[in-house]
């Protein structure tokens, strides 16, 4: 359970539906962060992120009075976050959502993924800032219905079926698109790496 949803489930349900200022002001200090990174990391870029950032906790605020506590508080929070980022994208890519998720989940016809070995990088060149510009431009790439599930699932550190309920899929396709995520960010970043060791 990821250190947001523990935080989360402290918080007075009772109290949030009454517009109680002190325990708003709470909900907005445990998931201000959280909601931006996710916002970031679907949009692409901070200015995006914001926007989405801004009009989910706009959103969240106003609808608090009348959620009923049927899912966890955190789960309608990143539902509500995951949505404002997707139709930003949508807003911006017309039509790009559900052909990529479907391109995704077809017949097996996937162009063929060749993995080069990291055993062989050092941990510090792992994680230099370079690297990490890498990762998230790889992460940009992934199409939207992987790119849900890796952030939510490898980065927000939510639970399979958290992931699974908000996104509204099955768990068995949670699994399925997180281990596709994996594969193509392994992938991308094979090729940054191959390529830095031919040029060194």
């Amino acid at each position: 359970m990821s250190e947001q949803i523990k935080n989360a489930e402290a918080l007075s349900l009772e109290a949030l539906r009454s517009g109680d200022k002190a325990e708003i002001a709470s909900l907005v200090e445990i998931f201000l962060d959280p909601v931006y990174r996710l916002a970031l990391r679907m949009t692409g870029n901070e200015e995006d992120g914001e926007d989405v950032a801004q009009e989910s906790f706009i959103k969240i605020i106003k609808s608090l009075p009348s959620f009923e506590g049927r899912s966890q508080i955190s789960t309608w929070i990143y539902r509500i976050a995951m949505n404002e980022a997707l139709m930003n994208l949508r807003r911006r890519k017309p039509l790009s959502g559900s052909v990529e998720i479907d391109r995704e989940t077809g017949d097996g016809q996937d162009e063929e993924i060749q993995i080069v070995d990291w055993a062989g990088q050092p941990e510090t060149e792992l994680i230099t800032s370079e690297a990490k510009k890498e990762l998230d431009s790889a992460i940009a790439r992934l199409p939207e219905g992987l790119r849900s599930v890796f952030i939510l699932r490898d980065l927000q550190n939510l639970s399979i079926d958290n992931t699974s309920e908000i996104l509204g899929i099955s768990s068995a396709n949670v699994k399925t698109r997180l281990l596709r995520a994996r594969l193509r960010l392994r992938q991308d970043l094979s090729v940054y790496y191959r390529e830095r060791v031919i040029k060194e």
